[in-house]
């Protein structure tokens, strides 16, 4: 599981740029659509500190909502320069996996 979670840290910005690029959301709301996904290893606490560097990097924003039931809620909403990274990773993302999953085939173990 550790060697897992350390595989996660390194995409954890690109997929949280996509949830948000998908449609404004809060942390809460992120940790779950990555749990709902197969990421079980995400907790809430984990994704603050990567949504403020993606904030302080201007790849997104953040405003606060009400909520019905509680204190308000800070949105997060994608930047120009978000969707141009998230392009970017996203690339660069493809092209490494596909290595590895052909690495992985010839070694029968995929």
């Amino acid at each position: 599981m550790e060697h897992s979670s350390q595989l996660l840290k390194g995409v954890l910005d690109m997929c949280l740029l996509a949830l948000i690029a998908e449609e404004s959301s809060y942390g809460y709301e992120m940790a779950s659509k990555l749990q709902d996904r197969g990421l079980e290893l995400v907790s809430e606490g984990s994704i603050y500190p990567l949504l403020s560097r993606l904030q302080k990097r201007g790849y997104v924003d953040s405003h606060f909502v009400e909520s019905p039931g509680g204190p308000p809620r800070k949105y997060y909403r994608i930047q120009p320069s978000g969707s141009e990274r998230l392009q970017h990773w996203a690339g660069e993302w493809n092209r490494v996996s596909d290595g590895v999953g052909e690495i992985l085939k010839g070694s029968n173990h995929v």
